[in-house]
């Protein structure tokens, strides 16, 4: 065998001699961290804001789903082409000023779809607002605040526990 690869000769060892790389081994990476420790405020959460131009866009669409719909079933009934035209504008008309209203259809609301990533942002934001609400955290409340304040008590404490000490002797 050429290059001191394998075994040097194949005769009694029950295989063909021939030697192939091993594709699952894997090699080790650099010993650094693939993150800056220092910087803290990279761990923090943040929340993914959606497109409001994609969110219109999209219920904009939606109005004009439900007018084509309307103005096929209309052409397969044989309506006249002026008739479909004015209940078409009028159906458009009428989810226009529902949509500029804020109104949504009240009805069950469909999954949303894991394509559908500024709406599903859209909903985290309500989601995480409404919790917020229900569990009355504030606005500017900061994760971990809780436990900075707790030791700035135990440090005051201790602070005064001292000086006590130094004053008593």
């Amino acid at each position: 065998m050429s290059d001191n690869v394998g075994l040097s000769t194949p005769r009694g060892s029950g295989t063909s001699g021939y030697v192939q790389r091993n594709l699952a081994h894997l090699r080790p990476r650099d010993r650094a961290a693939p993150y800056n420790t220092k910087d803290l405020d990279s761990f923090k959460h943040r929340q993914r804001q959606p497109d409001k131009e994609i969110l219109e866009h999209d219920r904009k669409r939606e109005v004009e789903v439900k007018v084509f719909e309307l103005r096929d079933q209309l052409e397969d009934e044989g309506v006249d082409e002026e008739e479909i035209d004015k209940r078409c504008d009028a159906l458009r008309k009428e989810l226009q000023e529902k949509m500029n209203k804020g109104g949504r259809d009240v009805g069950p609301r469909k999954p949303l779809k894991a394509h559908q990533v500024h709406e599903l942002a859209d909903a985290k934001i309500k989601e995480s607002e409404r919790l917020r609400n229900a569990l009355k955290i504030s606005k500017d409340y900061e994760e971990g605040s809780h436990w900075r304040r707790q030791e700035e008590r135990l440090r005051k404490a201790t602070e005064r526990d001292s000086s006590a000490q130094k004053d008593g002797d």
